[in-house]
């Protein structure tokens, strides 16, 4: 059977008319229905009822376009495939990720389009970046427990928070010894209530939580590590936010660093297996720092 009679027919479901199709592929009318009217000769079926204005599908016409549309749009890709792995990796990536990883993905992207040079990553910063898959972007890094849908998730690991505060601050109010003491001091609080908000800290004595109290509350971790640096108080933060470019007046040093605090899982988040090269080279690449992360004891 003759591939391009097939093609035709598609484009004639597409374009509702034998006289739009013949247009879009720049033929004849008359070309365009005699290759159509073969394709049905040759399978033994009427694919289209035909008026003067328009086509439509029949019941074994509207079966057979759907499987080889499937079947056609798959050839396409495999097209692209072949001609990407022949190539060098190039191309645009629109990476969305949540403002306190920013720091984190300046490092490791760096490394990325360093072994890449014709591809370009823009990266959106967002806390939203499961529901812009497909819409414009291609990889979301996503913090928290997922909703199901139809996307493609590669788990990279979990979150690890410390404690960290100004040196400045620190020089004027102390540097606390234990969990106990963290509540008499000043916190920056992430999503804080009414000023307050309880810390459960992981150390050589195990699990233990402590109430702690702060003028300053925001829902960013961005605000956070401003008003830590600031000099505001002792803040809560993913160890990734230290990378940040932007410190601030003062420096920030770790505060009782044999603590941390587990927090939400971190997912790579795709719209579907059939990526372009350069898409999976940037998936592949950010699975693998994950997990060379979490090999050398590091945060992811």
């Amino acid at each position: 059977m003759d591939l391009n009679r097939v093609v035709t027919f598609l484009r004639v479901v597409e374009a509702g008319s034998f006289t739009a199709a013949a247009k879009a592929l720049d033929l004849p009318t008359s070309s365009v229905s005699r290759s159509v009217a073969k394709l049905e000769r040759d399978l033994g079926l009427v694919l289209l009822e035909r008026t003067t204005r328009s086509v439509a599908l029949t019941d074994a016409g509207r079966t057979y376009y759907e499987r080889a549309r499937d079947a056609v749009t798959g050839l396409d890709e495999a097209m692209v495939i072949a001609g990407e792995a022949a190539s060098e990796p190039s191309g645009f990536i629109r990476l969305a990720a949540p403002p306190e990883m920013t720091g984190k993905l300046t490092a490791s992207l760096g490394g990325f389009i360093r072994k890449y040079p014709k591809i370009q990553v823009d990266v959106v910063t967002t806390a939203r970046g499961a529901e812009l898959v497909g819409a414009g972007v291609d990889l979301a890094i996503v913090l928290g427990r997922l909703e199901d849908s139809s996307l493609m998730v590669r788990r990279l690991g979990t979150t690890v928070y410390r404690l960290y505060a100004s040196t400045g601050y620190l020089e004027q109010h102390g540097s606390p010894q234990s969990v106990a003491d963290l509540a008499h001091h000043q916190a920056v609080l992430h999503r804080g209530n009414q000023g307050r908000a309880v810390w459960e800290l992981t150390g050589p004595s195990g699990t233990e939580s402590v109430e702690v109290q702060g003028a300053l509350s925001g829902d960013s971790f961005q605000f956070v590590l401003q008003g830590i640096s600031a000099g505001h108080g002792i803040g809560l933060l993913p160890e990734q936010c230290l990378l940040a470019p932007e410190r601030g007046p003062e420096q920030i040093v770790a505060v009782l660093p044999e603590l941390s605090a587990q927090g939400a899982v971190q997912s790579l988040i795709y719209a579907s297996q059939h990526l372009p090269k350069r898409v999976k080279l940037l998936r592949d690449f950010l699975a693998e720092e994950a997990h060379m992360a979490c090999h050398a004891g590091k945060p992811v």
